[in-house]
């Protein structure tokens, strides 16, 4: 996957709960935060690429990257 952010370090945390889990991810530079939910049965791959799609976003729409 190629992203704008790959060279920007990230925190991302797992957390279960019930059937969900909710994905933590946070650019450590701007200290910019998202968090979105998927289902437990989903791969940590899928949810972690999703988490960081949604990142970038952020970032962009807050003009951090292009």
């Amino acid at each position: 996957m190629t992203t704008l952010i790959s060279n920007r370090e990230v925190f991302i945390e797992f957390h279960t709960i019930g059937q969900f889990v909710k994905v933590t991810a946070m650019d450590t530079a701007t200290m910019t935060e998202i968090s979105i939910q998927g289902s437990a049965s989903s791969s940590e791959t899928t949810l972690k690429t999703a988490a960081l799609r949604r990142l970038e976003y952020v970032l962009k729409k807050n003009g951090v990257i292009e």
